[in-house]
């Protein structure tokens, strides 16, 4: 089983990197975003991106300060950098060495410059959301710039099963008809109003807590995934499919 998670715009680096940690297995690619990165003028990034000024120097800075390789002196591990409603729920801090051992073999994380990430790969901090419409070798967007290249490294690791946890728009970054192997989507539905509704605040921290579930109770097939009830969720036979359980409280 492997999960699959976004992202987060947040990211911590005030803390010295400790422990053990890897490289990102398609850092060759993001070298060449990042050539492609310099090449705009802060008026193009703002644009592009549609950030503040803020946003825009600081990510100009980013894109100029990026080096490799990555060492422990300017990049921390992508599990510990990332924060946010997703990766409150997923609490990476917080996981003993075995639960961080599961997670490193079972963890997929999307990323717009990174490809796919691992939680103890390395990370320098960077904005490029997947969405993003930048022009690149291989066409007009990251989608295009990735290719085949997330669903790939996705097969091989010869998981027989993909429980989904990311968003739409990075999900959109695999190709599903490609994979070798089953997806589920989990849902997650809060009640309000006599109705079961997703509210993405709620949502983004469940897709955090399921994926902690998973690694905390090692779960290795979808049946298992239906035991899922922390902070009150529960699994809804009504409102499910089998590619699609939904949640609920």
């Amino acid at each position: 089983m492997h999960i699959l998670l976004s992202p987060s715009k947040s990211m911590d680096f005030s803390n010295p990197t400790k422990g053990k940690y890897s490289t990102p297995q398609l850092l060759e690619h993001s070298n060449e975003l990042i050539k492609d990165l310099r090449k705009l003028s802060k008026e193009d990034i703002s644009s592009l991106m549609k950030l503040s000024h803020k946003l825009t120097e600081l990510n100009y800075e980013r894109y100029k300060d990026f080096s490799t390789p990555f060492t422990k002196d300017n990049a921390k591990q992508a599990g510990y950098a990332f924060k946010g409603d997703v990766y409150d729920g997923l609490d990476f801090t917080n996981l003993n060495n075995e639960q961080e051992n599961f997670a490193q073999q079972h963890l997929i994380i999307l990323s717009g410059l990174y490809g796919v990430l691992r939680p103890l790969d390395l990370i320098q901090p960077y904005r490029l959301e997947m969405g993003t419409k930048l022009k690149n070798k291989n066409g007009k967007n990251l989608y295009e710039f990735w290719g085949d290249k997330i669903t790939n490294i996705i097969n091989d690791n010869e998981s027989e099963l993909i429980v989904n946890l990311a968003s739409n728009e990075y999900y959109k970054s695999v190709r599903p008809k490609l994979l070798n192997a089953k997806i589920v989507s989990p849902a997650f539905k809060e009640h309000k109003n006599g109705e079961f509704k997703m509210i993405m605040i709620y949502a983004k921290k469940a897709r955090g807590l399921m994926a902690r579930y998973i690694i905390e109770n090692k779960v290795n097939c979808s049946s298992k995934l239906l035991d899922f009830n922390y902070e009150g969720y529960g699994y809804n036979k009504e409102l499910s499919t089998e590619s699609e359980p939904v949640f609920t409280r």
